[in-house]
């Protein structure tokens, strides 16, 4: 969300730097800066209406008391008329506010000065690399292949389980992938200091509002509620098709139903675990001494990819359902740009300890995501793709989120301002799976176990077929 007096004070420079993610928003400030005048305009009318009726009702009594009744009949018939116009000025000024506040709510963050300019993916701009690309004396398969010729991968199942873009893990890749969460969360909490978190996995409106998934990405997320109460609803239904039922016998039997089906608790299967962490401090004012305040989970996470089609539909790479390690921090605006660096070399981490090849690259302003000011993606190498692939994004995000979540910090001087969020992914264990059984498959297609998994493995070394 967007600082709407900022704005009146900079247009041309909030212009400039929005236009850097699409020439499309070109002229946003003064659009902006029209629906604030209406909306001071319509403020204004109805505190002045508010104000006159107040004043008009003293004077009524003055005029009663100094028996002037001409006056005293006036004054009523004003406030008389202030009392039919004020509540269509008060609504007008709340549809004036959530017109504005709706257009600041759809506008993406604006990218800093030093991040590359470009349209899309091919914009970015590599950062370094770690590692190199491994030689193998057979053609690498990729990590379908492998999983399912060890017979611990099955799509099909999944299918009649769940539909596309699901899968049942069992045996040892099932206890790989756990081994990888586990291994994540101890090396985050234990080496980088983050504290781990078990948070909510389904999260109301305002929590995904917050991180800025509504009310643009609507449509890439799972929606669910509870089930309508069966007993009223057939009670309604049934009163409502009675043939003797009168007219308001029927509506009230229908406002029944729809009373039923407005009052179930709706929520959202969280994208990542960045909706929870993030908003823990939401409508909050945290105290400095406690910042930066670094989280992490590791929880199953759930995307409706709508705009995939066709795209990775073989393989664990783009799944509606997956586990992620997440990193978050809390931070003063001073702090931010440093943890940013900081939680990008978390991130790194893991996949050093791993022994994985990969390369941090700087996303472009047509490339990053809605709500940040700069991403480092973190890319693997999958040798079975024979490519690089997204595993761990870390963004920086200003006061954006904190904005939309009234997430404050007080500073020394006990002024409360606005806390900065970061994110990151530390990483996708779905992708680690991915890109450990990729880089250490055997010709034979058994997979070793990376040295840092095997604690976590009960002492596993290899994962074979069984006989």
């Amino acid at each position: 969300m967007h600082d709407i007096k900022w704005i009146r004070d900079n247009p041309a420079e909030f212009d400039r730097r929005l236009m850097r993610r699409k020439s499309d928003f070109s002229g946003t400030a003064q659009r902006l800066i029209a629906l604030d005048e209406i909306r001071r305009a319509a403020i204004t009318a109805a505190e002045f209406a508010q104000a006159r009726r107040n004043a008009a009702s003293k004077e009524i009594g003055e005029a009663k008391k100094s028996k002037d009744e001409a006056k005293a009949s006036a004054l009523m018939a004003e406030v008389a008329a202030l009392k039919e116009t004020q509540p269509k000025l008060v609504a007008d000024a709340k549809a004036a506010d959530e017109a504005l506040q709706t257009a600041l709510a759809e506008l993406p963050n604006l990218p800093l000065d030093e991040v590359p300019d470009g349209a899309d993916e091919h914009g970015n701009v590599e950062h370094h690399k770690f590692g190199a690309k491994l030689d193998y004396d057979f053609t690498p398969k990729q990590h379908f292949e492998l999983g399912e010729a060890l017979g611990m991968m099955d799509f099909e199942l999944a299918a009649k389980l769940s539909g596309a873009r699901f899968v049942v893990l069992t045996g040892g890749l099932a206890r790989l992938e756990r081994a990888l969460g586990q291994f994540m969360l101890d090396l985050h909490t234990q080496e980088h200091g983050y504290t781990e978190v078990n948070p909510p996995i389904l999260v109301r409106d305002e929590a995904m509002f917050g991180t800025a998934q509504l009310p643009k990405f609507k449509e890439d997320q799972f929606h669910t509620s509870k089930a309508i109460d069966v007993d009223v609803w057939q009670s309604n239904t049934a009163d409502a098709l009675s043939p003797d039922a009168s007219m308001p016998a029927i509506q009230a039997a229908l406002e029944g139903i729809q009373a039923a089906l407005e009052n179930r608790d709706a929520y959202w299967l969280i994208p990542t675990a960045e909706v929870p962490l993030t908003n823990l401090v939401r409508d909050d004012i945290t105290d400095e001494s406690r910042l930066p305040m670094r989280l992490t989970a590791c929880t199953p996470c759930f995307r409706a990819e709508a705009g995939a089609a066709g795209r990775d539909t073989r393989g664990m790479i783009r799944q509606h359902q997956f586990t992620k390690v997440e990193l978050v921090s809390i931070t003063t605006p001073e702090q931010a740009m440093d943890e940013h660096e900081r939680m990008t070399s978390s991130a790194e981490e893991v996949l050093r300890r791993l022994g994985l090849h990969y390369r941090v690259v700087t996303l472009c302003t047509g490339d990053m995501g809605f709500a940040s000011q700069k991403t480092y993606d973190i890319e693997v190498w999958l040798p079975g793709q024979n490519m690089f692939r997204e595993i761990s994004s870390c963004s920086v995000c200003g006061e954006f989120q904190a904005r939309r979540m009234n997430a404050r910090f007080k500073g020394k001087d006990g002024k409360p301002r606005f806390v900065n969020t970061l994110n990151g992914s530390g990483v996708a264990v779905g992708r680690a799976l991915v890109a450990v059984m990729e880089t250490y498959q055997q010709a034979d297609g058994s997979i070793v176990v990376p040295e840092a998994l095997r604690p976590y493995m009960g002492g596993m070394t290899m994962i074979e077929k069984k006989s």
